[in-house]
């Protein structure tokens, strides 16, 4: 569907500046709704699986499930925004998420293994647009504010993603009085929320930041290319510093993902079988809330302060303290006692700090090394690697706790997250100056 036409007597600037302005506003409110529909698979997916499948061992195939149509998604709505904008590729994905909350509720209700797979990875779109969202916020930004603007859309996500597993008893004893198992009530409010975020999106997007930021970058480069023609043919320097410019750009782009694929890896690994790990040791439902909504907190919270760190001090030196972050969470959770409620919260904030500073530190240095026109596809293709990598995590956790415990996954989770460091050698250390450079956008 064509975008309304922006005027083009406009001031380029004023006209980027208000746009980013209302483009933030609608990401805020997505977001606010999307997090309430991603929360559900994180609190109660696991324990669902395992009340139907019968077996701890495959809990984690609930998450890897939804992970799995996350990678898909990740991957449709990266398409989908490169050819019609981040208001149509955004709000479908919404929507097709709200589809697989809808089957989970309908697969728990007739305790039915088959249609409940599918459902949980439909149900996985959600998750994917809801991390894709914070690209749009950053789609009109300033190279030097596009860590507050990827903080700001993932902030946004804290109201309704804390709530979400707060309610999970009040969500519960809702679904028993329609006659539903009690697990499936969080999914209820994941229908409502995705659905009503992607209503939000299609209806309010307007104009599409990216399609928007595409049209002033072909402006400003058709008015630049005279004279940038005229340096490059005459100066062998000039090309080699575009040379030298492009594999900075490539670096960074490679460091920004393996960031966000072992930050993923550590905390989806750890935060599936925490549930799991809490019932053994007597918790209830209204404790494992707590600490998932306070892990969820963490996850999202402290995003205002990640993304002024990125800005004013660099995204290498962040995505650093991520990986010191999750070593110390993965320490804590393997020598905490399982009764101590206190300890278990501490690894679990610990686990949502280290990955609110990889995702936001990761996501900057993606940004920073592309431009508008390939933006959405290369974001999209991170997205799966990012969602595959929390599949795998979600595979492989419950399996490491069947054979050995949860102390052996936590721990070894906070040892991989330490790779992490030597990859940022990929990155230059720093910003990567797009508006020298030129190829940012």
């Amino acid at each position: 569907m064509s975008q309304p036409a922006a005027s083009t007597t406009a001031d380029p600037a004023q006209l980027r500046r208000d746009a980013q302005r209302r483009t933030l506003r609608v990401v805020v409110l997505a977001q606010v709704l999307g997090g309430a529909g991603l929360a559900a698979g994180v609190t109660v997916g696991a324990l669902l699986a395992q009340d139907m499948l019968g077996s701890e061992d495959l809990a984690g195939v609930s998450t890897a499930l939804f992970t799995l149509g996350s990678a898909l998604a990740a991957y449709v709505v990266g398409r989908a925004s490169a050819r019609s904008g981040r208001r149509i590729g955004l709000g479908v994905g919404f929507l097709v998420g709200a589809l697989g909350a809808v089957g989970v509720v309908v697969a728990a209700a007739t305790d039915s293994v088959v249609l409940l797979f599918p459902s949980l990875f439909v149900y996985g779109a959600g998750t994917a647009t809801n991390l894709q969202a914070r690209y749009a916020g950053t789609d009109l930004a300033r190279p030097q504010d596009r860590g507050r603007a990827i903080s700001l859309a993932l902030v946004s996500t804290t109201l309704g993603a804390v709530a979400g597993p707060n309610l999970v008893r009040p969500l519960g004893g809702m679904a028993e009085s329609l006659g539903l198992p009690s697990l499936s009530g969080p999914f209820l409010l994941a229908a409502v929320a995705y659905a009503a975020a992607g209503t939000a999106l299609i209806a309010l997007l307007r104009p599409d930041p990216l399609l928007l930021a595409r049209r002033l970058a072909s402006e400003g480069a058709s008015a630049d290319e005279p004279a940038r023609s005229s340096a490059v043919v005459g100066d062998e320097a000039g090309v080699e510093a575009l040379v030298r410019t492009g594999r900075r750009l490539a670096g960074g782009a490679y460091a920004g993902a393996t960031v966000m694929v072992i930050t993923q890896v550590a905390m989806v690994a750890v935060m599936t079988m925490t549930p799991v790990h809490m019932r053994h040791h007597d918790h209830d439902l209204g404790q494992v809330g707590l600490v998932i909504g306070l892990h969820i907190a963490a996850m999202y919270l402290p995003s205002p302060l990640t993304g002024y760190l990125v800005d004013r001090v660099g995204r290498t030196p962040v995505a650093a303290a991520a990986g010191a972050v999750l070593l110390a969470s993965g320490l804590v959770a393997a020598l905490a006692p399982g009764e101590s409620l206190v300890l278990v919260v501490l690894a679990l904030v610990l686990l949502g700090l280290g990955w609110n500073f990889g995702l936001i530190a990761g996501t900057a240095l993606v940004v920073d090394s592309t431009t508008p026109a390939e933006r959405p596809r290369v974001q999209g293709s991170i997205d799966v690697l990012v969602a595959l990598s929390g599949a795998t995590g979600g595979i492989l956790s419950g399996l490491v706790v069947g054979a050995s415990s949860y102390a052996t996954l936590a721990l070894g989770c906070g040892v991989l997250a330490l790779l992490l460091i030597p990859t940022l050698r990929l990155a230059q250390p720093g910003h990567v100056d797009c508006r020298a450079s030129g190829g940012c956008g």
